[in-house]
């Protein structure tokens, strides 16, 4: 009797879950959607989204069984769905619990040229007829000039020298060479798949209003003898950052590699131009050049994991340059140089990790390892020129002067706002930064209120409540005449890349 007993349950139990229908009712098209419209924001032709997501519950006492589970252009549909983990673009009998919900997973990868609007719409449809209800799907698809290494018949994709490494081997990067001078036009977006070098003799033009989009481990490359010339515009800026184009990408650091001024590339100009979200903004490279190796103007650098620009035994010229949100400092002028900044704003609001370095970085050093220590081998420092600057950020000290004996090591800070709270005294032995030499120092304010917009979020204009307002040296500003945003500069002018503003 008992063995009787025990194969009448489990026949029970076999028979119920082969028959899930007797156990869910048929939707009657009540479900609730997390949303009524899915945005998958912009995309380049080809390239895939993210991945977004739908929710859908059922609100009733009762399991349900929905039909169908459809995108209404079916395997035509540039979208994909993933529903309960299974991929695919029509979905039968899917059951939701009692007071459950499930979730729908969306992708696209969208052909410009196959679509006759950049509007790339569908809907995903859910059961037929009276009980019909659906989500729109909405989707903008840009075309784009895609640039990337070629490969050879054997898979092998191009590359590019970039030095070599302390047992002599070859240092390369997945990149090719622009076969002549070249312009970028604001005509379509670039993205670039590797690094995009600039050959010996060669200038690259970039025109007001173009964007570049580097994908990951990707960048540009100025060489020996070669120029980059990027010639932006007060209200058509030059705007270069990663191939990822959602919102929630739009201020990730690290999306991408950097643009790198290579030892011997001349005459270099960026001006009017927003570069953000690199591993680092722009290094450069000279060996002793006496005139600009780079002239920047009226740019911004944002959220890079390393340095917002790292200048290695360079000369740089910039009025009007402003950087925030480094790994380590927004501006490195190191191993020497000849560094020229006037009214520009380098803060450091970095909070995704413990940062060590200051906002500014100045020294007259490099370092390598020789028979298992340490050398350092100074090099000239020729300027270090700061005039109605801020440096300022959420450390106490925002600037150090690193000194190696043995080379020149000259600086000089007139009228500019500077972060440099020593409590306990640990610089106070250090002649660097004796602040009352006047052969060094001029009219500077320690410690003074920046009083940023919303640093945090980029936005560096200074309030009323300025210590920096009406302080600028005279002359600096003659030569400087208008802010980052075409705003006069009255005189005496505010410190700082921005003239202030009263906020709302």
């Amino acid at each position: 009797m008992r063995k009787i007993l025990i194969i009448s349950i489990l026949s029970l139990i076999a028979f119920t879950s082969c028959r899930k229908d007797f156990s869910a009712a048929l939707s009657s098209g009540n479900l609730i959607f997390s949303k009524d419209t899915v945005y998958l924001d912009t995309v380049f032709t080809n390239i895939g989204s993210s991945t977004y997501n739908l929710k859908v519950y059922n609100k009733s006492n009762h399991a349900i069984s929905i039909p169908t589970i459809k995108l209404e252009k079916g395997e035509n549909s540039f979208y994909r769905l993933n529903v309960d983990g299974i991929p695919g673009k029509q979905f039968q009998n899917v059951e939701i619990l009692a007071k459950d919900s499930m979730y729908i997973f969306i992708e696209t990868t969208i052909d410009v040229n196959q679509v006759t609007n950049p509007i790339y719409t569908d809907a995903i449809v859910f059961d037929s007829g009276d009980n019909l209800q659906d989500v729109k799907l909405v989707t903008l698809v840009q075309d784009a000039n895609f640039l990337y290494p070629s490969k050879d018949l054997n898979g092998l994709i191009e590359t590019i020298k970039i030095g070599i490494d302390a047992d002599g081997n070859e240092l390369k990067v997945n990149g090719f060479y622009l076969n002549d001078n070249t312009t970028f036009t604001n005509e379509k977006p670039y993205v670039i798949y590797g690094y995009c070098a600039v050959p010996n003799g060669k200038t690259l033009t970039v025109d007001a209003g173009a964007k570049i989009h580097f994908h990951s481990n990707s960048g540009l490359i100025i060489d020996k003898n070669a120029t980059l010339i990027m010639n932006g515009e007060l209200d058509n800026t030059i705007t270069v950052e990663g191939d990822r184009l959602e919102p929630e990408f739009s201020n990730v650091p690290g999306q991408w590699g950097t643009i790198w001024l290579r030892a011997g590339s001349k005459n270099n100009m960026i001006n009017n131009t927003i570069i953000k979200n690199a591993s680092a903004g722009i290094i450069i490279d000279s060996i002793g050049n006496t005139s600009p190796t780079l002239t920047i103007k009226n740019t911004q650098i944002y959220n890079n994991t390393n340095f917002g620009i790292l200048g290695r035994e360079t000369n740089i010229y910039g009025e009007n340059l402003v950087i925030n949100n480094s790994g380590q400092s927004s501006l490195a002028c190191t191993v020497g140089g000849t560094y020229n900044f006037v009214h520009s704003t380098f803060a450091n609001f970095w909070n995704q990790s413990l940062r060590q370095f200051p906002s500014v970085l100045v020294n007259n050093y490099f370092t390598y390892i020789k028979d298992g220590a340490e050398v350092i081998e100074p090099r000239n420092l020729q300027a270090a020129n700061f005039t109605n600057c801020i440096i300022d950020g959420n450390n106490n000290i925002e600037f150090i002067l690193d000194k190696a004996e043995g080379a020149d090591f000259n600086y000089s800070f007139k009228n500019n706002v500077l972060r440099f709270d020593d409590f306990n005294n640990s610089y106070a032995a250090i002649t660097e930064y004796n602040f009352e030499d006047t052969n060094f120092y001029t009219n500077n304010i320690l410690n003074g209120i920046s009083d940023f917009k919303n640093p945090n979020n980029n936005e560096l204009i200074i309030g009323e409540n300025s210590d920096g307002i009406q302080k600028a040296e005279t002359q600096g500003s003659l030569n400087v005449p208008f802010d980052i945003l075409g705003i006069s500069r009255t005189l005496p002018a505010d410190i700082g890349a921005y003239q202030h503003i009263t906020f709302n």
